[in-house]
This record gives structure tokens, sequence and C-alpha cells, in this order.
């Protein structure tokens, strides 16, 4: 029977994307991995894979289509041989209703027992993209899960179906919760517009980049207990001890900057300070191993988080490599998920814009983030007690309180503030 290919969930924070580009046409034989489209989510444009095999029957969304909802139909897979007058209307469209069965009406209690797998141990599992991010967020075993789909693939509403259960009935001597006050309303765009009626502005629609930017960023002002500690670090040794390495260096065209320094420091500070190598999970912390830094890379339009991965065991040569890559693909939008999604820690450095020092806003689930301000000349007093110049740079620590406490924040930007001061540590 005809099987529905339906538009992926290609990142956790994806709803809609774009079509970009079809990389099959109606006719073409298929198999399990072949590239049919280029989407473009909020974040990058990737490529999507075929899960099965069979042969185009017909291309739904025509290349371009822009606001294409997750789970709505792009496309018909035809088993071989299958005659494309089967093909039915499609379930769902750009504008139509959900892909997705609706949930049933009413719903058993869920047993007080684990159910028995419904899928033979071993067997592939059908499922879609955004069930299977359900059932991993929910901790459900897909293999337990009966499939409404077609072929039986695992949708939406059975993953939700099979999470729902009865509420608990309070008990009669505990009082009803108190109500939360209700936030302010926010004006609406049309309030917003008439403030400013007779004067000449242009809109700028939302892509989808700055939609999540947004929504994340507010999200994380409003949930994460942030607190701010700040040191000034003086960075005459790092660029002295710089200036040689590059020298050494030039004949490979390896030139080091000082947030290769910057990522360095922070990560062996994670290895020394390892309980604030950490992150939020909602009812847990997770306490991660290696050091993986993430570095905000600014681009037309928002910005990317890429995470330099176990930065601890890589030399300086190797980091800024890597940086420079991941910076010259997030620009062109060509990062794939797993290379900004992940780290324990941020570095957001503002310095090479003039900006002395600022605070930078945590990016979840990371317990904290690293604001870089620019190293400027001032007078400090030095170790014989003499007035001096050093060339100083100022930091702000962001910390989630839930993760990391104030003495263990302190005890972090220390260690980050001893590794740029005494740069030759670093090596070891």
């Amino acid at each position: 029977m005809p099987t529905e290919i339906l538009m992926p969930a290609l990142s956790p924070t994806m709803e809609e994307g774009t079509l970009a580009r079809w990389l099959v046409k109606e006719g073409d034989a298929v198999s399990a991995g072949d590239l049919l489209a280029e989407i473009e989510t909020d974040k990058a444009t990737m490529e999507f894979e075929a899960v099965d095999e069979g042969v185009i029957g017909k291309l739904l969304v025509a290349e371009g289509t822009e606001g294409v909802k997750v789970n709505t139909a792009i496309a018909v897979l035809l088993d071989d041989g299958e005659p494309a007058e089967d093909i039915a209307a499609p379930s769902s469209g750009p504008d139509g209703p959900s892909s997705e069965p609706a949930a049933p009406a009413t719903e058993a209690p869920a047993p007080s027992a684990p159910p028995a797998p419904k899928t033979p141990k071993g067997a592939r599992i059908f499922a879609s993209p955004l069930a299977r991010r359900i059932a991993a967020d929910k901790g459900l075993d897909l293999a337990t899960i009966d499939g409404t789909g077609p072929r039986g693939r695992i949708v939406k509403a059975d993953v939700e179906a099979a999470s729902a259960a009865p509420k608990t009935p309070a008990r009669a001597d505990e009082a009803p919760a108190r109500p939360a006050a209700a936030a302010a309303p926010q004006p609406s765009a049309s309030q917003v517009a008439a403030i400013y009626e007779g004067r000449d502005y242009t809109e700028i629609t939302l892509d989808g980049m700055r939609r999540t930017i947004a929504a994340r960023l507010t999200e994380a002002k409003q949930t994460i207990p942030h607190f701010y500690l700040r040191r000034d670090i003086e960075l005459d040794a790092l660029l002295k001890f710089r200036a040689e390495l590059n020298a050494q260096l030039e004949p490979r065209g390896v030139k080091l900057s000082v947030n290769d320094f910057i990522i360095k420091a922070c990560a062996a500070a994670l290895q020394q300070v390892p309980q604030a190598n950490a992150v939020w999970a909602g009812d847990r912390i997770l306490k991660l191993t290696p050091s993986d830094v993430a570095v905000a890379v600014a681009i037309e339009g928002g910005l990317f988080t890429p995470v330099l991965r176990d930065a601890h065991q890589k030399s300086l040569s190797a980091l800024s490599a890597e940086m420079k890559d991941l910076a010259a693909r997030a620009r062109d939008r060509k990062l794939a998920p797993q290379e900004y999604q992940g780290g324990s820690f941020a570095i957001s450095n503002l310095g090479m814009f003039g900006i002395d020092n600022f605070d930078a806003v945590i990016n979840p689930p990371h317990g904290a983030i690293l604001a870089v301000g620019a190293g400027v000349k001032k007078p400090v007093v030095n170790a014989e007690g003499a007035l001096a110049v050093a060339t100083v740079m100022s930091v702000t620590l962001s910390v989630d309180h839930r993760v990391i406490d104030g003495a263990l924040g302190a005890e972090l930007l220390a260690a980050i503030k001893d590794g740029l001061e005494h740069p030759m540590a670093l090596l070891a």
C-alpha cells in the first residue's frame, strides 16, 4: 500500500521547515538511506534520507515551499510494481490537517506492571521522528507501542496515548494549590503597530532562527536562576606566549588567537573542577566527564553555538583549526545538529567588538556561560606593590544556581583565570 513520506523533525526545536530542493523525481526507485530532499530548518540546510525502499509515486510539496509543518506528508512512496492509481488523497499538506491520527477519545488506565514488548526483540521499529523524540523525552520503549500509521508506523498520537495515565486524586487533607499569579499580557503586534502609527518604519518578518532564539532566550531568563561572577584577568603573559608560539607555528600556517587560549583554559578548568562540568536535566543534574565547550558564533540574523567536544584533550592548534572550520560552516548554515547541540559550558566573546564587559544569557541545558570582554591597558598594582600598566580582560561567568552554587562557580572562574594568566600550563 502507498506510504506517506512525512516532513521530518531534523532538530529538537524544529516545528516547520522549507522544502528547499527535491533530489528525486516521480517514478524514481529509492532504497533506505538514499537522499530524498534538502530541508531548511530553523538552523541549517540538511539532507533528508529515505527510511524505506520503493518508488516515488507522487511529490506532494513543491520545491521552495516554506512553512511546511513537521509530520506533514510531502511525498508518497509506492511498493515496487504498485500502480500510481492506488495513491489516495494525502492525509495532510502544508496547510492541511496533521498526518497524525487523532488520539482515541477514551483511554484505558495504565497497567501497574510494564507492558510486554509488542515488537519482537531485534526487529526494526518504524516510527516518525516526532514520535521518537516524544518517546525519548518521556522514557518510553517504542517496542511496547502499537503503531496506527501506515504499515504499523508509530506516530505522535500512539506515543501520547501510551504515555497518558489517570491523574492521582488529591488527598482530602491536602489543601488545593494556590493558583500562580498570571503574567502580565504582552501587547499584540497590532497594539504595538498602533503606537507607531504615522511614523516611518520597516516591518521585518521573523525567520525560523530568529523565532527560535527569541523563544529559547525568553525561556532561559524566565526559568533559569542566573547569578553572575566577575573577574579581571591580566593577559600580558598570554600575549607574549602567544606571539612566541605563532612565530614558531608560522611555517605550518597556524595562527593561534586569544580565543583559542580561552577555549583551552575553560576546558582545563572543567577538568579541575569536575562538579561544575554539569547540565540541568529537569529533575536531575548530569555531570559530564569530557569537557565539551560551546562557542557562540554570530551569523547574519542570529547565532550558532558549535560544540568543541573533548576540548581538554586537544592541542591549541587542533582547537584553532576545528573552531575555524565550525565557524565557517556556521556562517554558511551547514552545521549538522550534533555539531551545535550538547556541551555543558559556553563562551561568548564580544571583546573583538570592543565591548569591555557584559552578562551573557545561559544556553539551556548548560550550567554556565563565560562572557568575555576586550583586553585593555589599565593601571594595576603589581606583586611588589608598585603601580604598573597591564593588559586586563574582564570576564563574567553567568551560572545556573540549580546546577552550580556560588562557591563552586567561584572555584571554576578562578581556575579559568589561573589558566589564562599562566598559559604555559595549558600545554601540559
